[in-house]
């Protein structure tokens, strides 16, 4: 019997050493994987150790259990220190692969911007609404009556002519609008026999051949008051004060006479420019005027109560002047060139 425990007892220790030799060997590993691989061993030499155990007697299980709990304890210590060496290690070395050096230069992200015709626009309706006018919406998709019978343009004027307008049926009762004062008359039946003041902006249409100051379609904007006392020089201070706040405070301007059918009396208002000779030349801006009494009448208010002042300009021909650009056609042809150059406007 003591010769049999002996015997089990030489088997215990030589596992025992196989144990303390493999927990060392737990240190050196530098894997993960290889760590896990190797701590599954232990379940297998243990599961040995116990086996003959079993066979020893009671004392001698006693003594024995003691000291492979040690080990099976000093064996989950030295695997978990490990691992989180190497857990550490990993980390340490992913910071550093991934560590941002702050002194290179940023990278600028693309972004986008605004349309400079856009830009014009939005300048323009702030410098209104800043003087309580109310911004009108309206299609593009335009009636005759709207766009010519109610603004006082007749039945033999040259506007009317299928060869100068973009006219959708053979009857020409719809048309692409060729004017934004198109939504004057509208904005007057919506808000009858009350004093106004509106603004509206959009793209018109007009059968003209494409050249570097001509479009098919280009961008208004058109405005009116209508008030109890408004008079040409309530008109003339507004233009002022717009032109004023595009161009600069010392712009100069100059109003001549001209014609309108849907003002009476009719005003062009040209921005005086001084070339590099000093020779002063007069560019056309903008064209304004006193509502005619008809226009009044067709939308409703009566001219012996009411009286009002109208404006439009083109935005292309505005941003072709305070950009100094020589083509129209650059504003439509999508040149990421040309429109970089306007994104530190927005």
């Amino acid at each position: 019997m003591n010769n049999k425990n002996e015997n089990l007892q030489k088997k215990i220790f030589k596992l025992k050493q196989e144990i303390k030799l493999k927990i060392q060997e737990l240190n050196k590993i530098n894997s993960l994987y290889q760590l896990d691989i190797q701590y599954n061993q232990f379940n297998k030499y243990f599961a040995e150790i116990f086996k003959y155990i079993k066979k020893c007697d009671l004392k001698t299980k006693k003594e024995l259990g003691q000291q492979i709990n040690e080990l099976k304890k000093n064996s989950i210590f030295v695997y978990q220190n490990n691992k989180i060496k190497i857990e550490n290690k990993q980390l340490q070395n992913k910071i550093k692969k991934e560590k941002i050096d702050i002194t290179l230069p940023g990278f600028l992200f693309p972004t986008g911007s605004l349309h400079p015709i856009t830009t014009i626009i939005e300048e323009l309706e702030n410098f209104f609404l800043k003087m309580g006018y109310n911004i009108y919406e309206n299609q593009e998709i335009e009636t005759d009556l709207y766009n010519f019978e109610l603004m006082n343009i007749s039945k033999n004027h040259p506007a009317r002519d299928m060869q100068d307008s973009f006219y959708l049926d053979q009857t020409q009762e719809k048309l692409l609008r060729t004017h934004v004062s198109s939504m004057q008359i509208k904005a007057m039946l919506q808000y009858p026999n009350k004093p106004l003041k509106i603004i509206s902006s959009g793209n018109v249409y007009r059968r003209d051949k494409d050249d570097a100051t001509h479009s098919h379609q280009f961008t208004q904007l058109d405005g009116f008051v209508i008030d109890y006392t408004a008079n040409l020089e309530n008109l003339k201070t507004t233009i002022t004060l717009l032109i004023k706040h595009i161009f600069g405070k010392k712009q100069k301007i100059f109003f001549r006479p001209s014609y309108f059918p849907f003002t009476n009396p009719s005003l062009e208002v040209d921005l005086i420019l001084t070339k590099k000779n000093k020779e002063e030349i007069y560019l056309e801006i903008m064209g304004a005027g006193l509502i005619h009494p008809n226009i009044l009448k067709q939308g409703g208010f009566d001219p012996n109560k009411y009286q009002g002042f109208a404006f439009g300009m083109g935005i292309e021909r505005i941003a072709m002047l305070k950009y100094k650009i020589e083509d129209i056609r650059d504003f439509y042809n999508n040149d990421l060139r040309f429109l970089k150059q306007f994104s530190l406007l927005n």
